[in-house]
């Protein structure tokens, strides 16, 4: 990892490793927001569009029938930038019949019921690190990366970057396991948190605050765009 990208960032530090390599371990959240007429204006559309879609659904007898087709859209989408090659068509073809499922259908379709159990599991719990390990372990369930301990947050050091790439010459290395244990506890404190951040804002944070510390060893993307 090129240490001069990130030796200067407000948004965490760099530690150098006993084994050599340097790896990034983010500030705990909020950090020092600056607001401005520009930021302000894009939250206010936001809120304003996010209340016309509420308004949509309290005209409907039945609301889910409005997100049905969205969430498998958004798991077509969100599996996609993963490498998972399935089309929308070929997920409502599988749930509407018996057909044995291709492993990328497989994939979309643990997506959509990792967000439909969030959804409804988030009426009886809080957004804690355990509803976190729980959606991870439907996600990768009888699909690929299920070797790679579903449900648990990783216990050796991992890294991003080109096929082939070292901790060394990666692009990103995130937190060393115990780095990565304190700051995900810090992350639960503020998911838990009950504070005056715009609610758009905090989801932003805590979605760019995971995909940092990375704590899977797969899924971290889906599971990150999950949380939003």
């Amino acid at each position: 990892m090129d240490s001069q990208l990130f030796k200067n960032s407000s948004s965490g530090k760099l530690i150098k490793t006993d084994n050599g390599f340097w790896a990034f371990v983010p500030n705990p959240l909020p950090p020092k927001l600056k607001w401005d007429a520009s930021l302000s204006h894009l939250l206010s559309q936001a809120a304003q569009s996010l209340g016309l879609l509420v308004g949509l659904g309290e005209t409907l007898p039945n609301p889910h029938l409005l997100i049905y087709p969205f969430i498998r859209k958004e798991a077509v989408l969100s599996s996609r930038i993963e490498g998972t090659r399935s089309t929308l068509s070929e997920l409502f073809l599988c749930e509407s019949t018996q057909i044995e499922k291709q492993k990328d259908v497989r994939e979309v379709q643990n997506y959509v019921i990792a967000l439909e159990y969030g959804i409804s599991r988030l009426k009886e719990t809080s957004l804690d690190m355990k509803f976190i390990l729980e959606l991870h372990k439907i996600l990768m369930q009888n699909v690929r990366g299920e070797d790679k301990k579903p449900g648990e947050f990783r216990e050796c050091q991992n890294w991003i970057g080109p096929p082939g790439c070292s901790k060394y010459d990666a692009t990103f290395v995130p937190p060393p396991v115990p780095e990565m244990k304190k700051v995900l506890n810090q992350l639960e404190q503020f998911l838990l948190s009950i504070n005056s951040i715009s609610p758009l804002v905090k989801v932003a944070l805590i979605h760019s605050q995971f995909e940092t510390i990375h704590p899977f060893h797969d899924g971290n993307g889906r599971i990150g765009r999950l949380l939003i």
